[in-house]
């Protein structure tokens, strides 16, 4: 890919408001100056529906042929599950490099998801945490083991709920004393 084949972060953005109007819920482009060099850093967020979060997933291929999955981040929201898949484009071309950053809300009645890993073979560990600490269920995930807790740990408690699957039960306040 030559310098002249990126597009830039507005033409990306509009790109998926495109293809996927619908389900995009929000989105917006953060811009980071940084450094002695005044380095410029730029974050795409998009919100998608998880209708069509794998689709969205393989359009990052329209703009750059490798591009790079670095981690999910997952949080407990009320009654939703808020995921968030960080992606960067345009790796090794100096001041192109792009933080994409998808969201995608999954209902606690049913939080599941397609797995990304014949998309992205090095997203196992983050969508295996995710099962394990928040209770996601990854569709088709080719290794669906325990790797961050303990096989012996409850199997319908997950340590980054906040709600009664949370690990709340099991806490200790040691500070407390019993009177």
């Amino acid at each position: 890919m030559t310098r002249d084949q990126h597009k830039t972060p507005e033409e990306i953005l509009q790109s998926y408001q495109n293809a996927f109007s619908q389900n995009i819920s929000e989105s917006r482009i953060e811009r980071h100056i940084t450094g002695m060099k005044k380095t410029e850093f730029v974050h795409i967020w998009i919100h998608i529906n998880r209708s069509v979060f794998k689709e969205g997933l393989k359009h990052l291929f329209q703009f750059d042929e490798c591009p790079h999955f670095a981690v999910t981040s997952g949080y407990d929201i009320n009654d939703n599950i808020d995921l968030i898949y960080h992606f960067s484009i345009y790796h090794g071309f100096p001041h192109k490099e792009l933080s994409i950053n998808f969201k995608v809300t999954l209902p606690k009645s049913d939080p599941t998801i397609e797995t990304i890993t014949d998309l992205f073979p090095g997203a196992l560990i983050s969508e295996q945490e995710k099962q394990e600490m928040l209770g996601v269920k990854v569709k088709d995930i080719p290794t669906n083991k325990r790797i961050f807790i303990s096989d012996d740990f409850p199997t319908n408690v997950f340590p980054w709920r906040r709600d009664e699957t949370g690990p709340q039960k099991f806490v200790k306040n040691l500070h407390e004393v019993e009177q």
